[in-house]
């Protein structure tokens, strides 16, 4: 009996792992082509301009009266503030990563 309930517990196991295997295959086949850096900074960009964005609908929303959420525009604005030292961030290392490669001698 428990031998049985044993090799059942195998076999599903076993069965559940092949499956798993054949979805980690398929989703890897069908992966999308590797963006550049320029792509990824400029989504990362349009990102950032659109949490600005955000932030800056939800403090006229807020100053006209029309919510009172203090919470989600407080939220707001530490995320667009975040993300706009972050981005000033990559801009400084990418501009003194160029100036080094501009100093470099070929």
């Amino acid at each position: 009996m428990i031998k049985s309930v044993a090799m059942q517990a195998y076999k599903n196991a076993m069965q559940d792992a092949q499956e798993l295997s054949q979805q980690v295959r398929s989703t890897t086949q069908r992966k999308k082509p590797v963006e550049g850096f320029g792509e990824t900074l400029t989504d990362s960009l349009s990102k950032v301009n659109e949490m600005q964005g955000e932030k800056s609908r939800m403090i006229e929303e807020f100053a006209s009266g029309k919510t009172q959420n203090v919470h989600e525009l407080m939220i707001s604005m530490q995320k667009a503030g975040v993300a706009m030292q972050m981005t000033s961030a990559v801009r400084g290392k990418i501009i003194s990563a160029y100036q080094e490669i501009m100093r470099m001698p070929f």
